[in-house]
């Protein structure tokens, strides 16, 4: 396992965390940390970028502080740190040294490592809020960019019959192999990849990554949802609203529906 970059930046206030996140996240860094004040991101050492983090802390927040941070500490402060994640109560994510949460319908397990998706980022908070909405039994599902598995798990849980899970970053993929295992899931296929590589067409595809991975896979996205299909996306600014909205309707696309937490979006969109 690789050594990971932490960047501290303080004092920000909200805004500048969900810029800071949306930007640093197309560029490497999959692991965040939020306070009141303050904002922790982490990448994998050799794909840190020096010259962006110095670019955003002069446009976005002018004070940051770089660390290297060893794997055995890594994974000691984030479980340290980690919390149980209720959305309201349908979904509890917790860690296996956590009780079982008895007032929710669905508990997922996790082990509570940096991969992007635990639920306490804005973005994954609300696509569990669509899942919620949305009827799975029997159907296919695409996890696109699946960071912790979670919102894969939670497909199954709701009655998938089968689900693909790709990623692209190998920390994801063998953090989202160990939750599939500890939440005892049999019908999710895992793997590694950075676009749809195959022909099988999807009833519900979620895409939970950022604006700009969006963008660039939009064709490919419709291309494997079938028609009537339900897509899922976050991972996206309120700002963004338009320039996605755009990109779908050249695409046959609709968006039929969105959410809001703090200045993030997730729209629920249809293939006609």
């Amino acid at each position: 396992m690789a050594n990971h970059i932490k960047i501290s930046f303080q004092p920000v206030n909200s805004l500048q965390r969900e810029l800071l996140v949306a930007r640093l996240s197309e560029h490497g860094f999959d692991g965040f940390e939020e306070g009141n004040d303050f904002l922790l991101a982490y990448c994998v050492e050799e794909n840190f970028d020096e010259e962006l983090v110095v670019e955003l802390s002069k446009d976005i927040a002018p004070v940051f502080l770089k660390e290297l941070v060893e794997e055995q500490n890594w994974n000691e402060n984030w479980e340290k740190n980690f919390q149980p994640v209720l959305v309201g109560n349908f979904c509890a994510i917790r860690a296996s040294f956590h009780p079982e949460i008895k007032e929710v319908e669905h508990n997922i397990i996790i082990t509570p490592k940096m991969s992007f998706g635990t639920g306490h980022h804005a973005t994954t908070y609300m696509m569990v809020q669509w899942m919620q909405q949305l009827d799975f039994k029997n159907k296919i599902v695409l996890d696109f960019g699946t960071g912790t598995g979670v919102l894969a798990i939670l497909a199954e849980k709701l009655g998938a019959s089968s689900v693909v899970a790709i990623d692209n970053d190998d920390w994801s993929i063998e953090n989202a192999s160990e939750n599939i295992l500890f939440n005892d899931c049999s019908r999710i296929v895992l793997q590694k990849s950075d676009r749809l590589r195959f022909e099988q067409q999807f009833d519900i595809i979620l895409a939970n990554i950022n604006r700009n991975v969006l963008l660039a896979n939009m064709e490919s996205l419709q291309q494997h949802l079938k028609r009537g299909g339900v897509l899922l996306m976050s991972g996206l600014l309120a700002g963004d609203r338009e320039v996605m909205e755009g990109a779908a309707g050249a695409n046959k696309l609709s968006v039929v529906g969105e959410l809001q937490k703090d200045n993030w979006i997730s729209l629920q969109l249809t293939c006609y």
